[in-house]
């Protein structure tokens, strides 16, 4: 049977790609090795972690929160067995429900491993190890990533002592001391959550800051609330070893400007230094598809490889590693093999932290302003002057601003606080519309309401808040 578009892969990038295809009349299949669609972010990422974020948030402010609150309860207990067993059924939600609508969109799933042939050719081998061969107009490689490790430093990685983000989800108790490796985003989500469960959470990050690229301040800020709640936090030091030992592991690193070697000893050592590019086994070299010096599947900007008929999009291409983008790739390159002009404007593209409080991004930093050159103006107002925030005992972290000098267009926005994730998407959408913070600063917002926080910044940048 002859396709128009086999997709490689059904995580965000995949799955969306495939179903915007069939809406746009395209005849697609899904090769996916998993035996559930929805890749990495669905199975073992994204959605099961936010379960388990948004579970212990529940749990610690049931037993810190409340009181303040006036809402009086005997000392909660934690039903770990409970609380995995609701990520999972929260997994089995989603996974069910992408198959659900491939089903809808007449797509034809094949489980096993894909591999390209040569253009127009997928070969899909199963766990039977049989093989079929599928014969496609287009196909698109959507594999995701996979956990990168720690450059130079050999680590085995067993799920159980020392994990990746796949154990950090499953641990069948809470350790009482945790050593993460990585203070990046999925790092200090996955710490958090085992740190207002009850452990001891050290995090050894090389930078000198948490969240790598996030913008100087409000990376600061999160630090400074991190240690708040009880985290160690050790910037600029660089992990030399993970090993296990007879009662858990320890993590060696010693500090990136010289200094004497340290050792920590913890229960478990969760690795969240990153991911990779997925692309083993895919049969590219054969195909002739090129990759770049990190191990990325080239493409130009309409999602080609250098071979006719391929194209590549998510992770396993240039841009950040995010579902969102993913899926926005997906839907423009739909749109392209449609004969339609699909697009993607990396320029807004948001972050979000899940942590508790939140830190979102979208747009240029500060710092990435300064490099390029750019004139810019700064609006910032903090939670602690919000009326609801204080309502809701929120009122750590602030919202900030950037918009160019001279024409106010705003160029980005960031922050940190209480939803944090929802509410940085009206920056989102104006700048997707080329807006200023004046456009912003002069929108109604509802009262009381978080958000009025976003709209006093804009009033910040381009004139004076009013609440401030």
């Amino acid at each position: 049977m002859a396709y128009d578009l086999v997709v490689i892969g059904s995580g965000p990038g995949g799955y969306v790609c495939a179903i915007k295809a069939a809406q746009l009349g395209l005849k697609v299949a899904v090769v996916e090795k998993r035996a559930t669609y929805g890749g990495t972010c669905l199975n073992i990422g994204c959605i099961p972690s936010k379960a388990l974020l948004h579970a212990s948030e529940m749990f610690h402010h049931a037993v810190h929160g409340m009181d303040a609150l006036g809402v009086e309860v005997s000392a909660p207990k934690l039903n770990l067995e409970k609380m995995m067993a609701h990520k999972d059924a929260t997994v089995k939600s989603n996974v069910d429900g992408v198959a659900f609508l491939f089903k809808k969109n007449k797509i034809d799933g094949f489980q096993g491993t894909g591999k390209i042939v040569s253009a127009g050719k997928v070969s899909v081998t199963g766990e039977d190890g049989k093989v079929q061969e599928i014969q496609t107009k287009n196909i698109v490689i959507a594999t995701g990533s996979d956990v990168a490790g720690i450059p130079g430093v050999n680590v085995e990685i067993d799920e159980k002592v020392i994990i990746s983000s796949t154990g950090g989800i499953a641990l069948e108790k809470v350790p009482e001391q945790l050593i993460v490796v990585g203070g990046g985003v999925i790092g200090m989500e996955l710490g958090s959550v085992w740190s207002r469960l009850g452990a001891k959470v050290t995090v050894v990050e090389y930078l000198d800051k948490l969240l790598g690229g996030m913008d100087g301040e409000a990376a600061k800020q999160f630090q400074r609330m991190m240690v708040k709640q009880g985290m160690d936090i050790r910037t600029e030091a660089k992990v030399t070893g993970v090993e296990k030992t007879a009662k858990g592991a320890k993590v060696t690193y010693e500090p990136v400007k010289g200094g004497e070697a340290q050792t920590l000893e913890a229960d478990v050592v969760l690795i969240a230094t990153g991911r990779k590019p997925y692309t083993e086994g895919l049969g590219l070299e054969a195909a002739g598809v090129k990759l770049d010096n990190r191990g990325r599947v080239e493409i130009d900007g309409h999602f080609k490889t250098n071979v006719d008929g391929i194209y590549a999009i998510g992770d396993v291409v240039r841009g950040p590693m995010l579902a969102h983008k993913a899926e926005d790739e997906g839907v423009a390159l739909a749109e392209i093999l449609a004969g339609q002009h699909g697009h993607v404007n990396y320029d807004v593209i948001p972050g979000v932290v899940y942590t508790q409080p939140e830190v979102a991004s979208v747009g240029k930093t500060e710092e990435e302003l300064k490099a390029a050159g750019i004139a810019y103006k700064v609006g910032k107002f903090p939670f602690t002057a919000n009326g609801r925030a204080r309502a809701m005992l929120a009122t750590d972290g602030f919202v900030k601003i950037l918009a160019e000098k001279e024409t106010d267009r705003v160029l980005g926005g960031h922050i940190v606080g209480f939803g944090a994730g929802e509410m940085i998407h009206e920056i989102a959408v104006l700048m997707e519309f080329g807006g200023s913070s004046e456009d912003l600063g002069r929108t109604c917002h509802a009262h009381p309401t978080m958000s009025e926080a976003v709209k006093e910044a804009a009033l910040a940048t381009f004139f004076k808040p009013i609440h401030m």
